[in-house]
């Protein structure tokens, strides 16, 4: 049986290695600011760099968070269609 290829090749790590060492990382970050500023912000940064070279829109649906990354001018619209969806959740309970 031929053997998959390994398309992460060259990474030095595997996706679950990479998850397990973002992890950590982020485990280090005491407050939600020190997460935001130490690891989330250099990781969409690194999306927004290789996504924008490459000319894709990226919007990923988790099953309990979402990402997306558009251009600038339509960053504020998206964060108050967010901010307002946010707002309406469980108003109705």
């Amino acid at each position: 049986m031929a053997k998959k290829p390994n398309r992460n090749k060259g990474l030095g790590q595997s996706p679950d290695q990479l998850m397990q060492s973002l992890s950590q990382l982020m485990e280090k970050c005491d407050t939600a600011d020190g997460l935001n500023n130490n690891v989330i912000v250099p990781f969409i940064a690194a999306l927004e760099s290789v996504c924008g070279a490459r000319g894709y829109v990226l919007n990923i649906y988790g099953e309990k968070s979402n990402v997306v990354l558009t251009n600038e001018a339509d960053a504020p619209a998206i964060y108050e269609l967010i901010e307002e969806y946010l707002d309406t959740v469980g108003e109705d309970d």
